[in-house]
């Protein structure tokens, strides 16, 4: 039963990241039980694990509902996942391998390639970019229990995250600030580099409120 349940989780969450679950969704039990080919207990023991980090929640007459937050929900996260991203990335300059850092060097290079041939074009496929740009750094820094907590918040907020490359600029802006950062991971500058994740990570509060409204 809890491989059951581990696959029907892991399911639901590839799917989040994938972006073919947004904020608000519904996650109806018979659908799950008949794409996975279990019975409702493991569902529903998937849908325990899932609200207990809080990336679902129990509506009445609407079942688990994908967790779409609020204004104040969003800037709340927000500003816990920007330290965190931050203290993933001054711990990268102090402790990345060098296969991470030819890794990092690899996606980095990918994002200037987008921002320079596609310029705006392509969002979705820069924001999986984005993903491994930040998975790399999340990695080097060496710690197992901040790449899930850094992983946990960051699905609450990836839609918001993939929307706001539909921006004109912000595919080269965001290309533009991923080489710096990998330079100063590069250079063991560990507190510039913590500091620059944050800002890297933050929203203003206007766009923060302009893409809650974009995902309705």
């Amino acid at each position: 039963m809890a491989g059951q349940t581990e696959q029907v989780l892991n399911a639901v969450l590839a799917d989040i990241d994938a972006g073919r679950l947004n904020p608000g969704d519904v996650l109806e039990e018979p659908a799950l039980m008949s794409a996975h080919g279990v019975s409702r207990t493991p569902v529903r023991e998937a849908f325990l694990q899932l609200e207990s980090v809080g990336l679902i929640r129990r509506l009445p007459r609407k079942g688990a509902v994908l967790f779409k937050p609020t204004l104040e929900e969003f800037l709340a996260i927000l500003e816990v996942h920007a330290k965190l991203e931050g203290q993933a990335a001054g711990l990268a300059a102090r402790r990345m391998s060098a296969d991470l850092h030819a890794r990092l060097e690899e996606v980095v290079s990918a994002c200037e390639a987008h921002a320079r041939d596609k310029g705006n074009g392509d969002p979705d496929g820069y924001y999986q970019l984005n993903l491994a740009f930040h998975e790399t750094v999340a990695l080097g820094a060496g710690n197992p229990f901040l790449v899930e907590m850094i992983k946990t918040n960051a699905r609450k907020l990836l839609a918001y995250y993939r929307a706001r490359y539909r921006y004109p600029g912000s595919i080269a802006t965001s290309a533009r600030e991923h080489r710096e950062l990998a330079r100063l991971i590069a250079e063991h500058r560990s507190d510039e580099a913590e500091a620059r994740m944050v800002r890297h990570v933050q929203f203003d509060q206007v766009t923060v409120m302009d893409l809650l409204a974009a995902l309705g």
